[in-house]
């Protein structure tokens, strides 16, 4: 029987979608006589873990699925065990831990211990959710992206061209299997920047510019500001449209989106902390290769937690962005190299190249700061330029001066050992299982 995985990763109270993604679970293997493995990666302080054991344990139980929840204790052993599996030094093994399991907040990171435990469980996908964003109803019923997901990856892509909406598969990857299956999100913005545009249209856009690659003529590049972050808008759903399509990054967001284990077993995310955005790069990599992917619109509705709203919470969302712009100066060049590579990113059986991959990262390590120190030096003053408790975002960068320029680079560096040692790592994982977190955890 097909397995998959179905993940919420989260730091924060979410027993609302913790009920909800159980219904999503149950639906796919209902429909699709699948095994679904449901995977809460949790990693909130108590109480709200108690309050996610209870949700777990008040999901009904449902033919198919199999729930495992996951503290962060649980997460460090199994990630401990697979380490030492994988062959790395002892020095190496603590290292790697380390950025697959950081003690502060990485997008990538979680992702990539997801993918890891779906490969101890033998999935063959990992299907990702958000804790902040809920499901659209179409006539009294959820509409689950589970249902496009399963219908269509990991199938070739000529297989499933008529069934699509419409098609626009680059010459000759017909043969392909499809890579990556994603919608987008409906509500609010997925990056809280609305009220920057609020205060100031043109230091909005000079701030979003900095997340564009150089060279987009003006037209387009102010096309691309006003598209950031908005997702699908504020549509409802009214049926299926599908397109058959490498799926540019834009079109779909990280809380909606499926990969094929052929994908992720390969090249994992960035583990940088504190960088919103980080864990993006694998859409980036199976577009620039040319890729099939399914892009559907069962967009997910999106909203912001009451922590956002908190003065440290603000403030700590406004320094991950902030990261992510300085990071986009070392992604950039390497999403560069990889759209001019294209499909020769493949080897002959059409998997992605992941020591060509490394390569570009460890080469975007050596470019020269200035571009970066510019960087941070636009979005200090723009900070400053907004005022009010923007100013604090500003007082934090200036004084944060020299550790952000130093990890924006050094975060790619530890990209770049990660994948050196990734493929080890999900071989590992696959050899490990997880039966004993399993028999403490399933209900």
């Amino acid at each position: 029987m097909r397995r998959v995985c179905l993940t919420l990763p989260t730091h924060r109270a979410c027993s609302g979608t913790i009920a909800a993604i159980g219904e999503e679970a149950a639906y796919g293997a209902r429909e699709f006589g699948v095994q679904v493995h449901l995977l809460i990666l949790d990693s909130s302080p108590e109480p709200v873990l108690a309050e996610h054991r209870a949700a777990v344990a008040a999901l009904p139980a449902s033919p198919g699925v199999a729930v495992h929840h996951l503290d962060e204790d649980e997460q460090r052993a199994f990630l401990r065990e697979v380490t030492e599996r994988s062959g790395a030094t002892s020095a190496a093994a603590d290292r790697l831990l380390g950025l697959m399991l950081p003690s502060r907040v990485s997008y990538g990171a979680c992702t990539n211990r997801a993918f890891l435990i779906a490969q101890a469980l033998g999935c063959t996908s990992v299907h990702r959710r958000d804790s902040d964003s809920r499901y659209q109803h179409l006539d009294g019923e959820p509409v689950f992206p589970l249902h496009q997901e399963l219908a269509h990856l990991g199938r070739r892509a000529d297989d499933v061209r008529k069934s699509a909406t419409r098609s626009k598969l680059p010459p000759g990857s017909g043969d392909r299997r499809v890579a990556v299956a994603g919608g987008s999100f409906v509500g609010e913005m997925s990056v809280d920047v609305a009220e920057i545009h609020k205060l100031d249209p043109d230091t909005y856009g000079e701030l979003i510019g900095l997340s564009l690659p150089e060279g987009y003529p003006d037209f387009w590049r102010k096309h691309l500001i006003d598209e950031s972050f908005r997702g699908a808008g504020n549509g409802t759903f009214d049926g299926d449209r599908t397109t058959l399509a490498p799926i540019s990054p834009m079109r779909v967001d990280m809380c909606n989106i499926a990969l094929d284990h052929e994908v992720y077993r390969r090249v994992p995310l960035p583990p940088a902390p504190d960088t919103i955005g980080s864990d993006y790069f694998l859409l980036h990599l199976a577009h620039d290769a040319r890729l099939p992917g399914l892009q559907h619109n069962r967009h997910i509705v999106n909203f912001h937690t009451a922590e956002r709203r908190t003065d440290a919470g603000f403030l700590a969302y406004q320094l991950r962005f902030a990261k992510f712009l300085l990071a986009k100066t070392y992604l950039n060049a390497v999403y560069a190299r990889t759209a001019e590579a294209g499909d020769a990113l493949l080897d002959a059986g059409g998997h992605i190249r992941a020591s060509v991959v490394a390569g570009y990262v460890r080469d975007s390590v050596a470019l020269d700061r200035t571009e970066v120190a510019h960087r941070l030096d636009v979005i200090e003053r723009a900070y400053r330029r907004l005022g009010g408790r923007y100013t604090t975002v500003a007082d934090t960068l200036a004084e944060s001066r020299g550790p952000l320029l130093d990890e924006a680079r050094d975060d790619m560096a530890d990209f770049a050992l990660l994948m050196d040692h990734w493929e080890a790592l999900a071989d590992a994982s696959a050899e490990a299982g997880l039966e004993q977190q399993v028999r403490a955890v399933t209900r």
